[in-house]
């Protein structure tokens, strides 16, 4: 398939999605199987009949957007931000209701619901608000309905699933309406719609990994920018800063970075 830049470009115009930000090799390699999966010999013969077919074009958009996720992923990285890292912000505000949070990559709704549960050990539930944001408008219309399959929540402390979910059928759980309520969904692209301002925690868990060296460093000063003073920057298992401080910031344990100076 020759026509790769060309897709792109129509791409972006399409969608504002821009691929060149996304690590070429790795994104080209799982584009080309999708569009050879769906039965088409090339990147624009499949566009056009994408723009054409929602069904197929949401599906595209839901591979491409790689929406993995589970509750309490990687527990270790959890208990550090309810043991260490809440009790450390909650401090320097005074008050764990003035909390400012954004779950900025959150997929079908584990992360910010897995952060409702947690700041809950601190207040409660009433006076909770996190903004969650993703780009794939699908997976926050499932993260809004809240149904969950029992492969989610298999690393979730069981005092968690008995007090927020239901079980409504074999392997389908449904988090509380109360539990939903404490969080606002919206569609952000990260790559250039305007951020959340003075958040204390930004959490962004799994998905810079995807993402070229340049758009990534373009993310971490628009983070920074993002942040409190002495915020805290949450990021996955498989990332880490190198660097940190070229982006006003400095880690405090490992995939925690805190906010030293604005840039």
């Amino acid at each position: 398939m020759f026509d790769y830049e060309e897709f792109k470009k129509a791409f972006y115009e399409h969608s504002t999605i821009d691929l060149n930000l996304y690590k070429e090799k790795q994104m080209k390699r799982r584009l080309t199987s999708f569009v050879e999966r769906n039965g088409f010999s090339s990147f624009m013969d499949f566009f056009r009949t994408a723009v054409e077919s929602p069904n197929l074009y949401q599906t595209f958009i839901n591979y491409l957007t790689i929406n993995v996720s589970e509750f309490y992923r990687n527990p270790t990285q959890w208990e550090i931000l309810k043991n260490m890292v809440i009790p450390m912000i909650i401090e320097k505000k005074g008050s764990a209701e003035k909390l400012k949070i954004w779950s900025s990559a959150c997929s079908t709704g584990d992360e910010p619901y897995t952060l409702v549960m947690i700041l809950n050990e601190f207040i409660q539930l009433s006076s909770i608000r996190i903004i969650a944001s993703d780009i794939d408008l699908s997976a926050i219309e499932k993260a809004k309905q809240g149904l969950y399959p029992s492969r989610s929540i298999k690393d979730l402390p069981k005092k968690y699933l008995e007090k927020y979910f239901t079980l409504i059928s074999e392997d389908t759980y449904k988090i509380s309406d109360e539990t939903k309520k404490c969080v606002d969904f919206r569609r952000l692209n990260l790559l250039r719609d305007p951020y959340p301002q003075q958040m204390d925690l930004i959490v962004c868990r799994n998905v810079l990994i995807y993402f070229t060296e340049e758009a990534k460093a373009d993310i971490y000063i628009r983070f920074n920018r993002a942040l409190a003073d002495d915020g805290i920057l949450f990021l996955g298992s498989t990332e880490q800063i190198i660097g940190a401080h070229k982006y006003g910031l400095k880690p405090i344990n490992t995939f925690f970075y805190k906010k030293i100076q604005r840039l």
